[in-house]
């Protein structure tokens, strides 16, 4: 397979549509420090924190769910574990075969921390968090491949009559049509038989999801853990209590922390309402019940009801309720993306998380639930941001001289408008050069001469050099129209190179799905992610196949 031969590291600022708060935390802004327990490149995280009495069962489960053979990578992991390693978690949603590219760079991140603190004396193993629990299908039911002329989405259909975490949803016999078009698209490799045996009817999203990524960084020893079963929900009930008990004390601080952030400059990525709580509840699925995950609200205190009480769906419950239910049935109290980290986090101890732009955006306010329900702060930590370029597009891009810059400003008609201006014979790119200066040069001098006699007359001059200068443009664009005619491989090039690099105006990590990567380039692209994910870019990488 094809090896990277060079990782290009450019500023964060590169890549489009980022916040300000992450923007900043990356930059390692003092504003944010009273949001986050570190901010980069601190390594205060390796020194891990106390191993929790749930340890030994806690990894017996993940031992459960990681069948791994002895002297396999993945086995090694979990013997570190029983002696007390710590853990570099991160996670995503189960999506449709492998979900986006960002993926694969979440993992590669964790296991490249944890290699890090181990080489460091403190061993540490990376875990991969399923999110099997949200019940956003239409986010994960769909997956984009890239084609020679085209982006193709594959998207499961067959959608779950109630919002029930999607990773529990069965896979059924619509998958297999998706699974013979994906054979199409992606040809025959090592990864296109995992993800045909990964994706089969009667398999679950979550055990599908795992089951590919297990074997994509199977050489890495990457463990994955589905946290959605009643024996770890029971491990982790003191803060799904801490949730139900402490509800209004919690929504303060985080209405709080809200204003904070906001009198900072900054936003708030989840919002909190008046009624909002930060648990949900899971109806059961049988004969009367629909499985649903449904958003447990807080009803004000009344005279009859001083307390409060709390609503999901058309149900209402007291608190005693939903914790004789925490008690009996855990699986079926649920956190939510706030919450999320903390119970994940009370789980696993663990050292550092590695975050998106989103994620990392969260912390800041899940860190006053930190403080509160378990007394620390995890650092975080952004995962490996990139964009890959093969073989064919870095010839494209050595061939018309574009940055990843240039290609992040443009679209396919602008940049196959910029290829052709460049493309245009020498003899017309002078005339038109020397016309524009010449127009330039002459209006600004008549403008100030007009703008002296008469601030109206002014005014009125600089609506018509507008226009004058909008018709300059014009011929200049009616020149390149007329280049990319007698040369139409100039608006294949620009289309070819945003389809594959900016896709409909997207970073190509969030809407190229990995799974063609990896039949492409074999599963040895996991190891040069984590090596790659290991070299600390701060920025955006541009990664040359």
């Amino acid at each position: 397979m094809n090896t990277l031969l060079t990782a290009d590291c450019h500023p964060i600022t590169v890549a489009p549509g980022l916040t300000r708060l992450f923007l900043d935390y990356c930059a390692g802004a003092p504003a944010t420090r009273p949001y986050y327990a570190a901010v980069p490149p601190n390594a205060d995280w390796q020194a891990r924190p106390p191993v929790p009495a749930h340890w030994r069962e806690l990894v017996s489960l993940l031992a459960a769910q990681n069948p791994a053979p002895a002297g396999s990578p993945a086995h090694a992991a979990l013997e570190a574990l029983r002696q007390g390693a710590g853990t570099v978690v991160t996670g995503q949603q189960v999506g449709l075969f492998g979900g986006p590219l960002f993926t694969p760079f979440k993992a590669a991140t964790a296991l490249a921390r944890a290699r890090q603190a181990t080489a460091a004396g403190r061993p540490h193993a990376g875990i991969f968090w399923l999110a099997s629990e949200d019940h956003d299908f239409a986010e994960i039911n769909h997956v984009t491949f890239p084609t020679h002329r085209a982006l193709r989405t594959l998207t499961y259909a067959a959608a779950p009559e109630a919002a029930q975490p999607v990773g529990g949803i069965v896979i059924d016999d619509s998958i297999t049509p998706l699974v013979d078009q994906a054979w199409e698209l992606l040809g025959f490799s090592d990864a296109m038989e995992a993800l045909a045996a990964a994706y089969k009817p009667g398999r679950t999203f979550a055990q599908a999801f795992a089951e590919f990524y297990s074997k994509a960084f199977a050489a890495q020893g990457l463990l994955v853990l589905d946290a959605g079963s009643r024996a770890i929900h029971r491990i982790g009930a003191p803060v799904l209590r801490a949730g139900l008990e402490r509800a209004d004390e919690l929504h303060a601080a985080l209405i709080e922390r809200n204003r904070e952030l906001q009198a900072a400059g900054y936003h708030a990525q989840v919002a909190v309402e008046a009624q909002s709580s930060l648990l949900f509840l899971i109806d059961r699925h049988d004969g009367q019940g629909s499985g649903a995950r449904l958003a447990l609200k807080r009803v004000a205190p009344s005279a009859a009801e001083p307390d409060g009480l709390w609503q999901a769906g058309r149900e209402r419950y007291s608190t005693a309720d939903l914790v004789g239910i925490l008690e009996a049935e855990p699986e079926r109290i649920s956190p939510s993306a706030l919450l999320r980290p903390v119970f994940q986090d009370f789980l696993l101890s663990t050292s550092l998380t590695i975050g998106g732009p989103a994620e990392v955006a969260y912390f800041a306010q899940s860190s006053v639930l930190f403080e509160r329900i378990l007394g620390r702060l995890t650092p975080v930590q952004p995962r490996f941001s990139a964009t890959v370029v093969e073989p064919a597009i870095a010839d494209l891009l050595r061939k018309h001289e574009l940055s990843v810059e240039r290609i992040f400003a443009e679209t396919p008609s602008s940049l196959a408008q910029m290829l052709a201006a460049r493309a245009m014979p020498v003899e017309g790119k002078r005339k038109l050069a020397a016309t524009g200066t010449a127009l330039d040069a002459d209006l600004n001098a008549l403008l100030e001469w007009m703008h002296s006699l008469d601030a109206g007359l002014g005014r009125s001059a600089d609506t018509a050099a507008s226009k004058m200068r909008y018709q300059m443009n014009r011929l200049r664009r009616l020149a390149a129209n007329f280049q990319l005619q007698r040369e139409d491989s100039l608006g294949r090039h620009a289309e070819a190179i945003c389809q594959s690099l900016y896709p409909g105006g997207v970073l190509q990590e969030r809407l190229h799905g990995a799974a063609y990567y990896f039949a492409r380039y074999g599963f040895e692209l996991a190891e040069t992610m984590t090596q790659q994910a290991a070299e600390l870019c701060p920025g955006h990488a541009l990664l040359r196949l």
